[in-house]
């Protein structure tokens, strides 16, 4: 009898023979794998159009646990919310669905009136009764014309551009189509949760977190990232950026330049408001930098560096890294792996010792951290604050008062730093904050630190996990937040990811992740990349840049 190999995720669960008419629920039931913890499935990396297993192979189930997963989980709760807005309101508003903020997604509605809490009320009865219905959620594939058509007809003219000139893929459930670059469950009852937080002009849309079925009822809206991603989508409207099709008309009529010194004048403008707050408030001595993967936190310190240097401050800086446990006491992971992005990894007792050392004027014998074994020796290195130096520390737990709980507050500042991208593909498609900072750590981790675009994509569970745990529960906790996007990245960066994501073998477990970040790349064009500045975030990935990493 013919085999399939199963796994769930990345995990390899076993053998188990092929019948005719074998389903995913099935197989969950076999290896008593929860049946609601599986929101798709992938045949010999294909993902599967109904829950039939077609023959012997390689099979897949794909879990709430892997961001894989929870991304089609997220995106499929979207496309119900899509539908229902259109049954209930197509036509007397249009919906923007526009960036993350906390466990959910901001979708502002425009039309001739507010839109009102009662009516969010209407929308989420309609989600509600659109999943109990479990509804397939199929793809068709369309000429140039027949979706032409499809979009035109239902005032969709913000999707027109991303046409393909041959075929197009469209989702379908019911009479409700949409183009959508992302995957999506077969069935509207994949979705088991979801709330709908009114926040005028529109509302947020929630979902469970990584991993878990259930929201949080103590919900409070990020003020300060929602700010940051207001911020940004306001500099979007200063230089018209709004969506892809804007970027490529800019790149077509020789404008994109003049857009790219806006934008890194905007960045700018922002490092010198905040370096010259910080030199203003006499009482601070140190300054704690986080941020998640690939935000960069390295360019955004040496250029605030240079800022604070202008205001007559010398930044000095000390490494976490060099403050890490022995191996005897650091932290495991569950695989048995150490866990180095643990607070409880590092030295925290020693780190304070110098800490306040240092900010009485006391000079600190800084010590170096070999990983190799786990010992922590002398470095030779010795440092002292005078009266118009600042302390710079960078690192994942910033953040986290618990790094620095022997410095009193007012002595101390914390910036969070992120890619908080707030360009759009069309009205309905964000790319998302996650996939801009995955582009960038694949062409980064090519450039410098010889890695595969696979190898990151495959780490990229790991490296959330940690940002779930370490960074993003104390992104309120920042003084200042500096978003690091520039909308014009994507053109530039293109040039390396296509080719890298263009080697990954269809057998590979991230084919599906590569594929559909491609698809987002082919859409934007390309940029020279002279026209990139020596000092922008962008060269820290392509390099070129003015400064030494």
């Amino acid at each position: 009898m013919e085999k399939l190999n199963i796994y769930k995720d990345a995990e390899f669960l076993g053998e188990m023979d092929y019948e005719e008419n074998l389903t995913v629920k099935d197989i969950c039931r076999k290896y008593e794998i929860p049946c609601f913890d599986v929101i798709s499935a992938r045949f010999n990396n294909i993902f599967l159009t109904s829950s039939i297993v077609p023959a012997a192979g390689k099979m897949q189930l794909v879990t709430i646990h892997s961001s894989t997963g929870n991304s089609i989980r997220q995106n499929t709760t979207v496309f119900i919310m899509l539908k229902a807005f259109y049954n209930c309101f197509n036509g007397q508003y249009k919906i923007v669905v526009e960036h993350s903020v906390g466990d959910g997604v901001y979708c502002e509605v425009f039309g001739n009136k507010v839109f009102s809490s009662e009516e969010l009320d209407i929308l989420k009865a309609e989600m509600e009764r659109i999943i109990t219905a479990g509804l397939t959620i199929s793809k068709a594939v369309y000429t140039y014309q027949e979706a032409y058509r499809i979009f035109t007809e239902c005032d969709r003219k913000d999707v027109l551009p991303l046409l393909n000139r041959e075929e197009n893929v469209i989702y379908e459930c019911g009479k409700f189509n949409e183009l959508i670059f992302a995957q999506l469950a077969n069935t509207t009852d994949s979705i088991k949760n979801f709330k709908l937080k009114y926040h005028s002009p529109g509302f947020i849309v929630r979902y469970p977190s990584l991993g878990r079925n259930e929201l949080s009822e103590d919900y409070h809206i990020p003020q300060k990232l929602f700010t940051a991603h207001q911020e940004h989508d306001k500099w979007l409207g200063i230089i018209n950026l709004h969506v892809v099709k804007s970027l490529n008309k800019a790149i077509d009529n020789c404008t994109i330049q003049e857009k790219i010194q806006i934008e890194e004048a905007l960045h700018e403008r922002k490092l010198v408001k905040i370096s010259d707050e910080i030199v203003a408030n006499r009482q601070l001595r140190l300054i704690l930098i986080a941020g998640p993967s690939s935000s960069g936190k390295t360019t955004f310190s040496k250029r605030l560096a240079i800022q604070l240097i202008v205001n007559g401050i010398r930044p000095k800086q000390i490494s976490l890294d060099d403050y890490f446990l022995p191996h005897d006491r650091t932290p495991r992971k569950k695989n048995g792996d150490y866990d180095f992005e643990n607070i409880e990894a590092i030295d925290l007792e020693r780190l304070n010792n110098d800490l306040s050392d240092l900010l009485e004027g006391k000079t600190v014998a800084l010590p170096k951290y070999e990983f190799t074994n786990g010992t922590s020796h002398p470095s030779g290195r010795t440092i002292t604050l005078k009266p118009n130096d600042l302390l710079v520390i960078e690192g994942i737990h910033g953040l986290n008062d618990i790094l620095t709980q022997s410095i009193p507050f007012q002595q101390k500042t914390k910036i969070y730093v992120s890619a908080l991208n707030s360009l759009n593909i069309d009205e309905h498609n964000r790319i998302s904050t996650t996939d801009s900072r995955r582009i960038r750590r694949i062409v980064r981790d090519h450039q410098f630190r010889g890695s595969t675009a696979e190898l990151t994509l495959k780490r990229w569970d790991d490296i959330r996990e940690g940002e779930l745990k370490y960074i993003f529960p104390y992104q309120e906790n920042a003084d200042y937040m500096f978003n690091s996007i520039l909308t014009y990245e994507l053109s530039v960066l293109r040039q390396f990811a296509r080719p890298l994501l263009e080697t990954i073998d269809i057998s590979s477990p991230v084919f599906p992740e590569a594929a559909r970040l491609l698809l987002i790349l082919d859409l934007i064009r390309s940029i020279p990349l002279e026209f990139v500045p020596a000092n922008s975030i962008v060269r820290e990935f392509i390099g070129g840049s003015a400064f030494k990493y």
